[in-house]
């Protein structure tokens, strides 16, 4: 079947391309890119009038909890929800159960991924045996298996000289290893930020320092072996500024932020409502406008979702018992719209973030709209509103803080490897 897009605003970064366009998809594949009113004739006319037509978001930091939760997501729902937020590419970390420290867990989620799932899924494995910090896994073999890049995310690894052997074999294998930051002992028992809200509501404090402290070790440690260091979830003004620090000094290191990291702050878990309990926790209004200040001058390169979905009794408790995490997939896209309006970012800035540069940092081919490369695009009509619907989210987690907020934004097709999936 040839599909043509037409009278849409095409913005692909990889291309520097921003104009009306017509795309063709043939195959699964990008067929052609012609002015508008060029393209040729086609089975089927998708009509992208008032939106704009962009790669297929990637999204390099997402559990999908298959296999072992299966009660709180799957590949099925959580891919579903990927297409359903914009994004036709997923990585998936390995903190499952069984954690993806073997070839069989890698092979079973790429297995499962391409019978069952809506969007390209790329697994994530483990930097250490069952992520305890006391062995690497094979880490060779689980590239040559499918493996991207590797990860302990959920727990950091706290043995220094396991990272830095990770962070050795990362320069030989040129691939990412994608760090937790988080001093255990100084998070100990911990549940939201440590300041003056966590007084107040008598929770206890997660201090910054517990993940500064990581930073630094990590990145000293990326300094040392010269390996291909990405930090995630960055959540303080301290880490932004030690990141920032070691690009200057030639450092190879990434990151990635999320969007509950600029759009939310401590103040908000007044309410001790159990959907903003995440690790790390949202922190101040400082930290959230240096968070922003970090994306604006590419400090923080990558807008990733950490989507961490979870079954309502795991949050239907009382706060210090509640899971951690958040279900973002679905807003991610919306609520990062609010850079562009706050002239934080442009359009063009803020879809490099959310398309080529996580792909670029994972070693994939996605994020394009190059001729010839995969058919994973995203419609999205930048003016149109929406209210917050958790309880209608595809992700089995309707864990959202953002439930009922009022997002612009709303992605009307995606089309993942060549398939439609319609919205409006």
């Amino acid at each position: 079947m040839r599909i043509l897009i037409k009278n849409g605003r095409v913005i692909d970064p990889s291309q520097n391309l921003d104009g009306f366009h017509e795309i063709l998809i043939e195959k699964n594949r990008i067929k052609g890119l012609y002015p508008e009113g060029k393209g040729p004739d086609a089975n089927k006319i998708i009509d992208a009038s008032g939106c704009i037509v962009i790669p297929g978001l990637v999204d390099m930091h997402t559990h999908l909890r298959e296999p072992g939760f299966e009660y709180k997501e799957t590949i099925k729902s959580g891919t579903m929800a990927a297409v359903r937020g914009g994004f036709t590419t997923v990585c998936c970390m390995p903190n499952t159960k069984p954690v993806n420290d073997t070839i069989t867990v890698t092979e079973f989620i790429l297995e499962k991924s391409l019978r069952e799932g809506a969007c390209t899924v790329y697994p994530v494995g483990a930097i250490t045996t069952a992520q305890k910090s006391e062995e690497l896994t094979e880490l060779e073999a689980l590239l040559k298996t499918g493996c991207i890049a590797f990860s302990d995310d959920g727990k950091p690894v706290t043995n220094s000289l396991i990272m830095r052997r990770a962070l050795e074999y990362s320069k030989i294998f040129d691939v990412p290893v994608i760090s937790h930051c988080e001093d255990l002992k100084l998070s100990e028992d911990g549940v939201m930020n440590e300041g003056f809200v966590s007084t107040i509501t008598g929770l206890s404090g997660i201090p910054k320092a517990a993940e500064e402290v990581m930073v630094a070790r990590d990145l000293s440690l990326c300094e040392l072996t010269g390996g291909k260091l990405h930090i995630a979830h960055v959540s303080t003004e301290g880490s932004v500024k030690l990141i920032r620090d070691a690009k200057a000094r030639g450092i190879n290191v990434t990151a990635e932020t999320c969007p509950h990291y600029f759009s939310l702050t401590d103040e908000s878990l007044i309410s001790y409502d159990t959907n903003l309990k995440v690790n790390p926790p949202i922190r101040t209004p400082q930290d959230v406008e240096a968070i922003k200040q970090g994306l604006k001058d590419c400090t923080i390169d990558v807008i990733a979702t950490d989507h961490a979905p979870h079954h309502i009794d795991d949050k239907g408790k009382e706060f210090d018992a509640a899971a951690f995490g958040i279900s973002g997939l679905e807003t991610a896209f919306a609520l990062s719209l609010h850079l562009v309006e706050s002239g934080i970012l442009d359009l063009k800035q803020l879809i490099t973030k959310m398309t080529i540069t996580p792909s670029k940092i994972m070693g994939i081919s996605k994020g394009t709209l190059t001729v010839d490369s995969d058919a994973d695009i995203a419609i999205i009509n930048t003016e149109k509103t929406f209210k917050v619907d958790s309880s209608g989210f595809l992700s089995k987690g309707k864990n959202s803080p953002f439930n009922k907020w009022q997002l612009k934004g709303t992605v009307e097709k995606t089309i993942a490897m060549g398939k439609v999936y319609e919205w409006a």
